[in-house]
């Protein structure tokens, strides 16, 4: 909860108290608070719950698992996993670990800055001489192509291996 929150839970109580109605409460809400008050609805929820005997000002804790599982910790464990196999799909990582698939791709994407390219998490920043070569893979896999029509059928039924390594 936030200590404005919090700051504004606390004068509604107070309001309450003074016996003033949950109308004037918000108007003084929004006078002392501007934009960042809590909202109409809310603050006669809160008025209604202190009228109902309610002496609390803080959250009731709630049941079920946090909102997100991202942490630190859960941070390095993916990193250590997708490290040792880059192969492993989001949804894998995230059943080894115990964690949501969702959970699992906002830590490559967003914490750790990678991105999947060919069914590997690669970093999303490359080196001039990565980008090069893999140019060069690229234009040396099309020529193949321009010259022997068949060679990408063969690529496809696994007859003819053509490997794009990452440098």
């Amino acid at each position: 909860m936030s200590d404005n929150n919090f700051e504004q839970r606390c004068a509604i109580r107070f309001c309450f108290k003074l016996g003033h109605s949950a109308t004037e409460t918000f108007q003084k809400l929004q006078q002392a608070y501007g934009e960042s008050v809590l909202s109409r609805a809310q603050v006669f929820r809160w008025f209604k719950a202190f009228y109902e005997g309610r002496e609390a000002i803080e959250d009731e804790p709630r049941n079920g698992r946090p909102s997100t599982a991202k942490s630190d910790e859960n941070v390095i464990r993916v990193r250590d996993l997708v490290r040792f196999d880059r192969r492993l799909t989001v949804r894998m990582i995230g059943e080894q670990l115990g964690l949501t698939h969702t959970t699992v791709h906002h830590i490559l994407t967003n914490d750790l800055e990678m991105r999947k390219i060919c069914a590997k998490m690669v970093p999303k920043i490359l080196s001039q001489d990565q980008k090069n070569y893999r140019r060069d893979r690229c234009l040396d896999f099309l020529e193949q192509i321009e010259n022997d029509p068949s060679f990408l059928e063969r690529v496809i039924t696994g007859n003819e291996s053509w490997i794009f390594e990452y440098a």
